[in-house]
């Protein structure tokens, strides 16, 4: 009988061999998504086995639903560093918009793997125990910068924590979704640093008007 493989490589390190295979299996996701994408080749970019992978992992389908995870827990790690809450509302929504449009450009690989997912109806996504608590932060510190700028006079009542989320993740998402077809057809480089800067001015100031009273 064939021994259980043990964790091994990075030193004999598991929590950075895990790291390793996860941030390698990130970019061949994005790339190529969970059908094309192949064990024996993100195995070859790390420093461990494809033996290994399977022993953290279990299978493709499990890397690839603990790539989704890491991808959303990174983002919301560093929405928490941002320390929204104390800042004035108006400014508060400015950080977190431009964090947000900030953040998907810088990685794309976030952008490629939630369209991938999204092909696949959420079906991986949907057998996380961990992605709802992971994303309840993202809505509840939006609540909280909403409450008080509505308890100032601020903000116009009414509107949905949810929705307002998903209005931040639209325009901000479609400057990197669409870059390249958007680019071609219209003859511009949204990417270029002078459409880049104005382009995310224009979408924390269209945030922004729509929540104002």
């Amino acid at each position: 009988m064939t021994p259980t493989p043990r964790p091994r490589g990075r030193g004999n390190d598991p929590a950075a061999t895990r790291q390793n295979i996860l941030e390698v299996a990130i970019r061949e996701f994005a790339k190529k998504g969970l059908a094309g994408a192949r064990i024996d080749e993100i195995a070859a970019q790390t420093s461990t086995s494809k033996r290994m992978i399977y022993y953290y992992f279990r299978s493709k389908q499990g890397l690839y639903l603990a790539v989704l995870e890491k991808s959303y827990r990174d983002i919301r790690h560093i929405e928490e560093t941002l320390h929204l809450e104390s800042l004035p509302p108006i400014e508060a929504v400015r950080t977190l918009v431009g964090f947000t449009f900030d953040y998907q450009a810088a990685n794309p690989n976030f952008v490629r793997l939630v369209m991938n997912e999204n092909m696949q109806n959420g079906r991986y996504l949907a057998q996380s125990a961990s992605i709802k608590d992971l994303n309840i932060p993202a809505i509840d510190g939006i609540r909280e910068i909403y409450a008080r700028g509505c308890a100032q006079g601020l903000f116009r009542p009414g509107l949905d924590p949810i929705d307002l989320h998903a209005s931040i993740s639209a325009l901000c998402f479609f400057n990197v979704s669409n870059q390249h077809t958007f680019s071609l057809i219209f003859k511009r480089d949204i990417m270029a640093p002078e459409a880049y800067a104005q382009r995310r001015q224009n979408v924390i100031d269209m945030i922004l008007r729509y929540m104002l009273a």
